[in-house]
């Protein structure tokens, strides 16, 4: 009998190995020509395991990958990593104004996104995440929902609303990294730092939109970070406050000459510019020139050095990036 059910727990053990073969730290491939495990990004996901206790590495080999993804909140601690950033792209083609199937519903903003991320403590490195839908509406490449997410060496291309931080009190990092967009294309409630980013203007518009909880301290600081745009581009604002309490800092930033003097917008609303918190400090460029709005405010050296990545993301929880 004792041996009847060592066997049976062995057989059983055996089971649940074979039922997740890749519930482990090891890196799992992705490749469109089927030189990896998986052909797609959506189905290496699928088999990692939920609240993984260790990090997982998704390695993607370059190509273009359609796809519409979504990294569950139950996942984390994953890490997609692209092998040429400019040649490894997840692109979608949704937009707001699409009819969802079988209403007369249009999408709308929040469903258009080509990757959602739900889950905590997701790394993406070395990738293309692509909305390149036309330009018909509103259209996310990027929705974050989830907390102590980095992005480092990625591209964001899209045309309006490209990346929406979308979950108040989350933290996000972004390095190096290169966002485009017409309008709002930055836009949302979360807490995030943008670290010697280029951010690219493609239209006459504004750049962020945030919309920052009057109860949270920070929202969107950029340091370090170049801004661009196209030919023919030479009137576009900072930001403007999706919400009243709107905060943005761009600090040490070189800013081309398509920035317009007055910076900042009130979206319409002078009442928004007794609540937005709109800063700067010590950027350089033509677009840094010029009469700011009297609602903005001019950082002093002092108040810029105690703005850190520590210092903005300091919550009950720590996050040793």
């Amino acid at each position: 009998m004792k041996a009847f059910f060592l066997t049976l727990f062995c057989i059983v053990s055996l089971s649940v190995d074979a039922a997740n073969p890749y519930d482990n730290p090891d890196t799992i491939v992705v490749a469109r020509d089927g030189t990896g495990q998986f052909r797609s990004v959506g189905e290496a996901i699928e088999v990692c395991r939920a609240f993984m206790d260790y990090h997982k590495v998704i390695f993607v080999k370059k190509g273009t990958y359609k796809e519409k993804l979504i990294i569950p909140s139950w996942i984390d601690h994953i890490e997609v990593l692209g092998e040429d950033v400019n040649q490894t792209i997840i692109t979608f083609d949704d937009h707001a104004n699409i009819r969802m199937a079988g209403t007369e519903q249009a999408m709308g903003t929040f469903r258009t996104y080509t990757l959602k991320i739900e889950g905590n403590d997701i790394t993406l490195k070395n990738i293309t995440i692509e909305n390149n839908s036309a330009r018909l509406g509103q259209a996310v490449a990027l929705h974050t929902e989830g907390d102590r997410l980095l992005f480092i060496g990625c591209r964001f291309l899209g045309h309006q609303d490209t990346v929406y931080t979308g979950k108040a009190g989350t933290r996000l990092y972004f390095k190096d990294c290169y966002i485009e967009g017409t309008t709002d294309f930055i836009f949302g409630p979360s807490t995030a730092w943008f670290e010697n980013c280029e951010i690219h203007s493609k239209a006459n518009s504004y750049i962020t939109a945030a919309s920052t909880p009057q109860d949270q301290r920070y929202g969107y600081v950029f340091n370090r970070c170049r801004l661009t745009a196209d030919g023919g581009i030479d009137k576009v604002y900072l930001g403007r406050p999706w919400r009243p309490y709107a905060y943005t800092l761009f600090m040490n930033c070189e800013l081309g000459r398509h920035i317009l003097a007055a910076g900042w917008h009130n979206w319409n609303n002078a009442d928004n510019e007794r609540t937005a918190r709109y800063l700067e400090y010590n950027n350089s460029g033509p677009g840094a020139n010029g009469q700011r709005v009297s609602w903005s405010r001019t950082l002093s050296k002092k108040d810029a050095a105690a703005i850190t990545p520590e210092v903005v993301f300091a919550q009950e929880s720590r996050w040793d990036f």
